[in-house]
């Protein structure tokens, strides 16, 4: 009996308290397991949400997709109006930047005109060529000349200033005179003829 005493009392007090703490540390487990279960049974019975909430919740959903769109469709159109003004703004540049060579070549005959000795026939000449430079310039960029005398009177065409009368039947509706040329810019008219027209 002595000796199972002193074996008691030589023993770690920690050791001795040892089956009583695993005994309540497995009763805290068991009871934590079954606290766990019933959290989760209580977020899976949440109240399902009423038809009236459902629809608020879409509702919400669809406004917010809503205005989105309409913030994105707003900064796509301030952005194109902001292109096209910029476009606009430049779309002259090329036939202006063409156009620059004739300016120069005008203001070469210019100076040769100041020149009291300059031979008339010479600067004719230059002026016809820096006319021609022009006039091909100008084909290039899609400007063509309406060809109108002795053609049909077109209002889609011409504007008639005046009538004359015809010299024989054949110029009766006919233009006979232009005043000032008609131009088509691919094909679109930019500018009516104003012509004569015989009566």
């Amino acid at each position: 009996m002595f000796s199972k005493k002193k074996k008691n009392e030589n023993q770690d007090p920690t050791e001795q308290n040892q089956d009583p703490i695993t005994e309540n540390g497995a009763d805290a487990q068991v009871n934590n397991g079954e606290n766990n279960a019933e959290g989760a049974e209580n977020t899976e019975a949440a109240p399902e949400l009423s038809a009236e909430e459902k629809l608020q919740q879409e509702n919400a959903a669809l406004n917010d997709k809503y205005l989105r769109l309409f913030a994105e469709f707003d900064n796509y159109k301030r952005r194109t109006q902001k292109e096209r003004v910029e476009l606009l703004q430049t779309a002259g540049k090329d036939v202006i930047v063409s156009l620059l060579p004739v300016l120069d070549d005008f203001d070469r005959a210019n100076k040769a005109m100041e020149n009291n000795n300059a031979d008339l026939n010479a600067i004719r000449e230059g002026v016809a060529l820096v006319h021609n430079k022009l006039k091909g310039l100008l084909n290039q960029k899609g400007l063509k000349e309406m060809e109108s005398v002795n053609t049909v009177f077109d209002t889609d065409l011409h504007e008639a200033i005046t009538k004359i009368p015809a010299p024989n039947e054949d110029m009766k509706g006919k233009v006979m005179d232009v005043l000032e040329k008609g131009y088509t810019l691919n094909d679109k008219v930019i500018r009516f003829a104003k012509v004569v027209v015989g009566s």
